[in-house]
């Protein structure tokens, strides 16, 4: 039977606001349980640390607990391929970060697409990078260790804290960009790599800032920049690694995500508590004392931060040939 179109029309109308009314409704009493955030990484390290700071606030304020599940394994694609495959109802998220737009490139074989089946849900923060030496490497700044390691061509070791980490390709592209020549030796974690580094095994690592800071305000490593275009307030006297070599930026980033298809109503709070948060004095003090900045913005804002990192550093993968292990 053949509808008349006016009641055609009322049909598909009264149908398509059904699922919108019970998106409101769901919107409004979530979270009505308690959410699980994701975090490919084990507990501890920097992505963790932002990961609870983040969850207590929205466990304070939306009155259900936000509980960080930690499931390391496969550069965080195990847990991000997890995410991808969950309920989208806001129950199950995912703490994003910088490692996610590297396996993107190098990884051709994944079960999923990263821009592709998790949605941007809100940006937490970015680190700079540093660049630091042992203090017995004799350069004192960016310009001194560039001749340095010029005059010591394949005989620095730059330590990482793991293959085809954001510590490695900030390295990656310091030598694309002034011709030097140091071995990558990557380590399980920042931890480590930062043991060798201060007993002299190494020579120079470009690491988070907040697991080196403590190291640089006691004087065991000797920074000689950081990584951001700007200065870092956490330290105001190290200079960019911009003013040396224009173009340079390496940053690492942090954000919540969910499974694609998530009600936007249920992304749009979320979204606004996560802001809220990043503008209180106290939490932003916090960030502040670990050498992170809070990054503030929509999905949109946050989606495509992902998508310039993601082509940044493909760009970084291929002009290397990196592969993974």
């Amino acid at each position: 039977m053949k509808l008349p179109r006016r009641r055609f029309l009322h049909l598909a109308a009264s149908a398509a606001a059904l699922p919108a009314v019970s998106r409101n409704a769901s919107a409004q009493t979530y979270p009505s349980r308690p959410v699980h955030l994701i975090s490919g990484y084990a507990a501890g390290g920097p992505n963790d640390i932002v990961a609870r700071l983040m969850s207590q606030w929205l466990s304070e304020h939306l009155g259900q607990p936000f509980i960080i599940v930690s499931s390391p394994g496969g550069g965080s694609n195990t847990a991000a391929e997890a995410v991808a495959r969950a309920t989208p109802d806001g129950y199950t998220l995912y703490c994003s970060s910088s490692p996610n737009a590297i396996s993107a490139t190098l990884y051709d074989n994944l079960n999923f697409n990263f821009i592709r089946d998790i949605a941007p849900v809100a940006s937490i923060s970015f680190n700079p990078l540093v660049m630091e030496v042992n203090p017995s490497v004799p350069a004192k700044t960016v310009p001194q260790f560039i001749a340095y390691a010029k005059a010591n061509s394949g005989k620095l070791s730059m330590a990482s804290n793991g293959n085809l980490s954001t510590s490695q390709l900030a390295g990656e592209l310091f030598k694309m960009m002034t011709g030097v020549t140091m071995a990558n030796v990557p380590y399980r974690g920042a931890a480590p790599a930062l043991t060798d580094l201060i007993g002299g095994q190494m020579q120079v690592m470009f690491d988070i800032l907040p697991s080196s800071i403590e190291h640089i305000r006691a004087g065991e490593l000797r920074a000689l920049a950081v990584t951001t275009a700007m200065r870092s307030e956490a330290l105001p006297d190290v200079p960019s690694l911009s003013d040396f070599l224009p173009g340079y930026e390496a940053i690492s980033w942090n954000g919540l995500g969910a499974p694609k298809n998530m009600p936007a109503e249920i992304v749009t709070r979320l979204n606004r508590e996560i802001n809220a948060g990043l503008a209180d004095p106290k939490m932003k003090a916090r960030f502040a004392e670990l050498g992170a900045m809070v990054l503030v913005g929509s999905p949109a804002d946050f989606g495509e931060l992902i998508a310039e990192q993601t082509e940044k550093w493909a760009k970084v993968i291929r002009a290397v040939n990196i592969k993974p292990d």
